[in-house]
């Protein structure tokens, strides 16, 4: 892999949401998830933070050409960082992880549901039954509660769900609120 790459931890891992080449499943050492709330956005969104004591799976996918504009348009409110060897399998070239620099204080936002199915599905997908629960045990920030979007979403890449999936996200869910 000699083109610079990604490493994906959210809406990312779900596979019908992008086309980036030759995503594989990766784990980031050192990092945990987080919702984040910002006056930039109405909803919660996920990002990362340092915690020395977590691992994440995750994928990691080429940005063919270093042409980053495509993925920095659509992740426009976080920034990359460079965790290269912070990664297992190790890489072979660059990878960088999109994050929120350190939030301005702002009230509590809810999470769209839309949002949330979309990451769990590419977990599932990715990952199966445990990979869910990897998620909900590596992220933090759950206080802003769920905007229920399902039957309306709101989120621009939601994806449809089978009714094992909803029953994972919805299990999921009741574990961490």
């Amino acid at each position: 892999m000699s083109d610079p790459a990604f490493f994906g931890y959210g809406s990312l891992v779900n596979l019908g949401t992008h086309d980036y080449a030759d995503p594989q499943p990766a784990a980031l050492s050192g990092w945990r998830r987080v919702w984040r709330h910002t006056p930039a956005r109405e909803y919660a969104f996920l990002s990362v933070e340092p915690h020395a004591d977590t691992t994440l799976k995750g994928i990691v996918a080429r940005v063919p050409g270093a042409d980053w504009a495509a993925l920095d348009q659509r992740e426009a409110a976080y920034e990359r960082q460079d965790v290269t060897h912070q990664i297992a399998p190790p890489a072979k070239t660059t990878i960088a992880v999109y994050c929120v620099p350190t939030p301005l204080a702002t009230p509590t936002k809810p999470i769209l549901l839309s949002y949330l199915d979309v990451v769990i599905q590419g977990y599932l997908s990715v990952f199966g039954p445990a990979g869910a629960d990897h998620f909900f045990a590596t992220t933090a920030a759950w206080d802003g509660g769920v905007l229920d979007d399902r039957t309306d979403p709101i989120y621009p890449r939601h994806q449809v769900l089978t009714l094992a999936e909803t029953k994972i996200v919805d299990a999921g869910l009741e574990s961490v609120l």
